[in-house]
C-alpha cells in the first residue's frame, strides 16, 4: 500500500531549485511513495488571533499535512536559515497548540542552494523545529545539494553525476517512512 508524502517546497520563486529537486525526487521515488508536491503560494501569514476561526488557506494546508503519511521538506537556505514562508507554513500546521498536524509523521529534509555548503545550516534549523514538534526526522544520510551547472538534465531530472547519491538518499527515506508511517 503506498504512503502519501507531502513534499513541502520552501521556496516561492518561479524557477526555484527546491521545486526542481522536488520534481526530480518524484521521478526517482518508488511507487510505494505517492508524492504530493505542496507549494506555499497563497498561504497567508500566521496570526494567532485567527486561530479560533482559521482562514480557508490555513485549513487546506493543515488538512494536506494531516492526510499525509509522511513529509519531505525541500528547502533553500536564506541567511543561514529556512525561508520565512516555510517557517510560516510550519507554524500553521503545528497549531493550535497540542494539535500539530506534523506530530509523529516521519520526515525527511533535503535542500539545494548555490552556496558550497548547500543548505547545511538551514537544514539544522529545520531539524531543531521538527524535533520540538515531535517529528521523527531522518538523520542520515544528509543531502546538502549545491545548485550548479549540470545538476539537472534538460528534462528536469537529476544528472548522472548526482543521481546515484540522490537515489541512495531516496532509498533510505523510503525505509524511514516504512518504519514510522502508520
Amino acid at each position: 500500500m503506498p504512503h502519501t508524502v507531502a513534499v513541502v517546497v520552501g521556496s516561492l520563486r518561479k524557477e526555484s531549485f527546491s521545486l526542481k529537486v522536488a520534481h526530480a525526487f518524484a521521478k526517482i521515488a518508488p511507487p510505494l511513495l505517492k508524492l504530493q508536491i505542496v507549494t506555499l503560494h497563497g498561504l497567508s501569514f500566521f496570526n494567532q488571533d485567527l486561530e479560533a476561526t482559521p482562514p480557508a488557506d490555513w485549513v487546506s494546508f493543515r488538512e494536506t499535512i494531516q492526510k499525509s503519511d509522511a513529509v519531505l521538506f525541500v528547502t533553500p537556505e536564506y541567511n543561514r536559515s529556512i525561508p520565512g514562508v516555510l517557517k510560516n507554513a510550519i507554524d500553521h500546521a503545528s497549531r493550535p497548540y497540542g494539535q500539530s498536524a506534523f506530530a509523529g509523521k516521519p520526515a525527511g529534509v533535503i535542500g539545494v542552494s548555490v552556496g558550497v555548503i548547500g543548505t547545511a545550516v538551514a537544514q539544522q534549523n529545520l531539524r531543531n523545529i521538527l524535533a520540538y514538534l515531535d517529528v521523527p526526522t531522518l538523520g542520515q544520510p544528509e543531502a546538502f545539494i549545491q545548485a550548479k551547472e549540470g545538476l539537472f538534465e534538460p528534462d528536469g531530472s537529476i544528472a548522472a553525476a548526482s543521481k546515484q547519491f540522490l537515489q541512495q538518499w531516496v532509498d533510505r527515506y523510503v525505509a524511514w517512512v516504512k518504519t514510522y508511517a502508520t
